[in-house]
């Protein structure tokens, strides 16, 4: 294995919700660094940038006592993480994922950007609180951790389940975000919902099989997947994750996250976000579509959207997504 492969392979192996990922690079090297090499190139620039110090990465991986930052706010510990320097950036991370399964979209902005991140309530370090849990606790927890790091304001980006809660902060305290990106996400009520994941975690394993490809890109069907390598990279990634044992608390925080997406509505407040606005979308994405990105672009003033070549994850489909967000985001 060549330098990048195994620095794939590693960040991978390293990652908590990741057992077994590692396998797919193992068995398919080619369609990893296809699809993953440009990220990790991005991520050892990002650690130079830093000063050789903690990635992104491996931080979260120390544990709490370790050097691993934890703020006690909004009545719960927060894990969170800085990196990189530049405009103050708060990154928002999807459903399900943690500091530690995030580094390979969180690398490109710690290039540009003071990177702020950090597990939300119910996930990775952080607290798993007595629920329910609503959208506005989730911006409440994040405006928080602005104020225990002493960030008047900031920009911010979200990416699906984050890119709800950035929406729920920008609109709850427009005060305090200087530009919004959100990627991959809906409004809610009238703007349109993301597909309810709750009720793909409540499928039993062969209707989820069937479905999760579909929604992450619609274009993904067994024909479609069998001669595109990289998209099928990509399924047996996600599927990966979603085999990995996990604890009955772990779980339990997972459920409430999905609780409180399936109740996001935005909608109506969307009007008080004043600041510059980028919403992404992918033009096959199942789970947040398009309709819905158009929606929220319609209704906050001055808003741009920009649609690109994939699916949910568009991101990682399409190279001009990322360099897109970074400039517009580091723009004054």
């Amino acid at each position: 294995m060549n330098r990048e492969l195994l620095g794939l392979r590693e960040v991978l192996a390293q990652r908590s919700a990741a057992d077994g990922q590692h396998d797919v690079v193992d068995r398919d090297p080619e369609r990893a660094l296809d699809l993953f090499g440009r990220v990790e190139r991005q991520r050892t620039e990002a650690e130079a940038a830093v000063g050789g110090g903690p990635s992104v990465f491996h931080r979260s991986h120390l544990g709490k006592g370790a050097g691993v930052p934890i703020a006690g706010v909004n009545g719960i510990e927060i894990n969170y993480q800085r990196s990189g320097a530049g405009q103050r950036l708060l990154y928002l991370n999807g459903s399900g994922a943690t500091l530690a399964s995030a580094g390979l979209v969180t690398a490109p902005f710690a290039q540009r950007f003071d990177l702020l991140a950090h597990d939300q309530r119910g996930l990775g370090l952080t607290s798993v609180p007595a629920g329910p849990y609503s959208m506005a606790d989730y911006a409440a927890d994040a405006l928080a951790l602005l104020d225990h790091v002493g960030w008047d304001s900031c920009r911010v980006v979200g990416v699906s389940f984050g890119g709800m809660v950035a929406l729920e902060l920008a609109a709850t305290a427009p005060e305090r975000v200087e530009r919004l990106a959100v990627w991959c996400t809906s409004a809610g009520g009238q703007g349109g919902a993301s597909y309810p994941l709750h009720e793909l975690a409540a499928m039993d394993a062969e209707a989820r099989a069937r479905t999760a490809p579909l929604i992450m890109d619609t274009r993904f069907t067994p024909e479609w997947l069998g001669t595109h390598d990289s998209d099928r990279f990509l399924v047996e990634l996600m599927a990966s994750r979603q085999e990995t044992q996990r604890s009955d608390e772990v779980r339990r925080g997972e459920a409430e996250q999905l609780a409180a997406r399936s109740a996001h509505d935005v909608w109506d407040r969307l009007p008080r976000i004043d600041c510059p606005t980028l919403v992404a979308a992918g033009r096959y994405d199942g789970i947040a579509p398009l309709p819905n990105s158009e929606a929220i672009s319609s209704r906050i003033r001055g808003a741009e959207l920009r649609v690109y070549e994939g699916g949910h994850a568009f991101f990682a489909q399409d190279s001009a997504a990322f360099p897109d967000a970074i400039d517009f985001l580091d723009a004054d």
